[in-house]
C-alpha cells in the first residue's frame, strides 16, 4: 500500500479562515499534522518535528539549512504568503526538495493597501477621524495625487499594480528596480531611474524590494535627506527596507508629510516612538489579508502540493 503523504501545517493562516483549505487535502489522501505550537516554528522545533514529514506549509518557520538536510522525507516546501526569506533554498535545491510558492496571490490586496496609506496620509484621514469622533469638526489639509509623481521601488508583480493605481489617479510614476521590465515601463509610460533620483524627484515613494544590502536599510538617514520637504513614505514591502529611528527623526522635524507602514523591523513595534507621532498611519502587516488573497493562497498552495505528490511539477516552482 502506497505510503500518505504527512502534511505538516506551519503557517498559521492556513486553514485558519478557510477551513476548507485543511479539508481538501485530507480527502486528497494526506495526513494533515497540525501546528501545535500556534506560531511559527523554531528551527530547533522542526529538527524534531519533520522527521516524518513529506511537506510543509510554511509561512515564516525557520527552515535554516541544518533543518532541512536532516528531514529525511521532505519533499516540498510550500509556501503559504509571499517572501522566501524563512528558506534556505541553496540547501533546498541540494537536496532536492521542491520549493513552491504563491505567485501573484497576494498583488491585488498588497497593491490595495498602498494606495489606502497613500491617499490616509496625503489626506490626513485618520487624524480627521479622531478629531471627529473626538467631538471636533475640523478636517485637515492635504495632497492631491493628479500630477504628482510616484516613486516605486521594486517593480514586480505588487509594484506594477500599484503603478496601475496610482496612473488612475492621475500620477506619473517613475521606478528603480535591479532587473528592469523594460517592455511594462514602455507600456505603462513608467520611467526607470537610480534610486538617488527617485527619491529626489517623487513626491511619495513606495518600497516594494526585496532584501537590501546586508546589515543596511535601503532607507536611511542619508537617504530620507534626499526626499522631497512634505513628500510620503510608504511600506508594505519589508519592515528592515526602513531605518525606522531615522524616520522618526525625519517625521518630528516634518521634513515629510508623513509615512504609512504596514511592517516594522521588529513587529509588533512595541515601544517603539514611531507609535507616538501624528503624521503616520500604521496598520500590522495586513496587507495581504483579503477574503480573496486568502482563498487564492490556499488554493495556489493546495495545487502545489497534490502536484508534487503526484510527481508533476509544482504550480508555481521555485528555481
Amino acid at each position: 500500500m502506497e505510503q500518505r503523504w504527512r502534511v505538516l501545517i506551519g503557517s498559521k493562516s492556513f486553514g485558519g479562515s478557510i477551513p476548507e483549505h485543511i479539508e481538501q487535502l485530507k480527502r486528497a489522501g494526506c495526513v494533515v499534522v497540525p501546528n501545535d505550537v500556534g506560531r511559527a516554528y523554531l528551527a530547533a522545533e522542526l529538527l524534531e518535528k519533520l522527521q516524518d514529514i513529506d511537506a510543509i506549509v510554511t509561512g515564516t518557520d525557520e527552515l535554516t539549512a541544518e533543518v532541512i538536510e536532516k528531514a529525511p522525507r521532505l519533499k516540498l516546501i510550500a509556501k503559504h504568503g509571499v517572501g522566501l526569506d524563512n528558506i534556505d533554498l541553496p540547501a533546498a535545491r541540494r537536496k532536492g526538495v521542491t520549493v513552491a510558492a504563491t505567485f501573484g496571490a497576494v498583488h491585488d490586496s498588497v497593491a490595495d493597501l498602498t494606495m489606502a496609506l497613500l491617499l490616509a496620509v496625503a489626506r490626513g484621514i485618520v487624524q480627521s477621524h479622531l478629531a471627529t469622533v473626538g467631538g471636533g469638526w475640523k478636517g485637515s489639509m492635504g495632497m492631491e495625487l493628479r500630477g504628482k509623481v510616484l516613486g516605486i521601488v521594486g517593480l514586480g508583480q505588487i509594484g506594477k499594480e500599484v503603478c496601475l493605481r496610482a496612473q488612475a489617479f492621475g500620477m506619473q510614476v517613475v521606478a528603480h528596480d535591479i532587473r528592469p521590465d523594460k517592455k511594462f515601463a514602455e507600456a505603462k509610460n513608467v520611467r526607470f531611474v537610480e534610486f538617488g533620483e527617485l527619491l529626489r524627484t517623487a513626491d511619495a515613494v513606495t518600497l516594494h524590494a526585496g532584501l537590501s544590502e546586508a546589515g543596511r536599510p535601503l532607507v536611511g538617514a542619508e537617504e530620507l535627506a534626499l526626499m522631497k520637504k512634505g513628500a510620503i513614505l510608504i511600506n508594505t514591502g519589508r519592515g528592515h527596507l526602513i531605518d525606522e529611528n531615522a524616520l522618526v527623526d525625519a517625521l518630528k522635524e516634518k521634513r515629510l508629510l508623513g509615512a504609512g507602514l504596514d511592517v516594522f523591523a521588529d513587529e509588533p513595534p512595541s515601544g517603539h516612538p514611531i507609535l507616538q507621532l501624528e503624521n503616520v498611519v500604521l496598520t500590522p502587516h495586513m496587507a495581504g489579508n483579503t477574503w480573496d488573497s486568502r482563498r487564492r493562497l490556499g488554493e495556489m498552495t493546495i495545487e502545489n502540493i497534490l502536484r508534487v505528490m503526484r510527481g508533476e511539477p509544482a504550480l508555481c516552482p521555485v528555481e
